[in-house]
């Protein structure tokens, strides 16, 4: 009996740890993690998942270093959904799509578009960008602003 409970403990911890993709590596201001429609406040340090949105307020910032070693950086008033990300340590292939709705974003790409050139993609409201440089930044402003 005790060996079955820590056995279904290990695979539920095993299963929590495996949807993380990233870690907040800097947060200032107010900074939230949005995840199954909970709106928690980010930590340094905090795991992000993919299917996560990182909202900053008006006086917030926040960095991301991901699996690949990619680094996103989101600047105040910006929401920025981690739409899907896939990434294998051994062979480097991966997909990593996000959707900038507002506000700005800056990202050092990591080891995913070295693999892949195309492998990273970033959608705006009004566009979409398929990434093959290694450093970008891209600012979405909200329409009549």
């Amino acid at each position: 009996m005790r060996w079955t409970l820590l056995v279904c403990l290990f695979c539920f911890a095993a299963g929590a740890v495996a949807g993380d993709v990233g870690r907040i590596k800097a947060a200032t201001g107010s900074v939230f993690l949005e995840r199954q429609g909970e709106r928690l406040p980010a930590t340094v340090g905090m795991a992000v998942q993919e299917s996560d949105s990182l909202v900053t307020g008006a006086d917030g910032s926040a960095g991301v270093t991901f699996s690949d070693n990619s680094v996103l950086s989101v600047g105040p008033g910006s929401v920025l959904a981690i739409e899907r990300y896939a990434f294998d340590s051994t062979t480097h292939n991966g997909h990593f799509d996000t959707l900038l709705k507002k506000g700005t974003l800056a990202v050092i790409s990591g080891n995913i578009v070295k693999h892949s050139p195309d492998a990273m993609r970033v959608r705006t409201p009004s566009a979409i960008m398929g990434v093959r440089g290694t450093e970008f930044v891209v600012k979405v402003i909200e329409p009549g602003s």
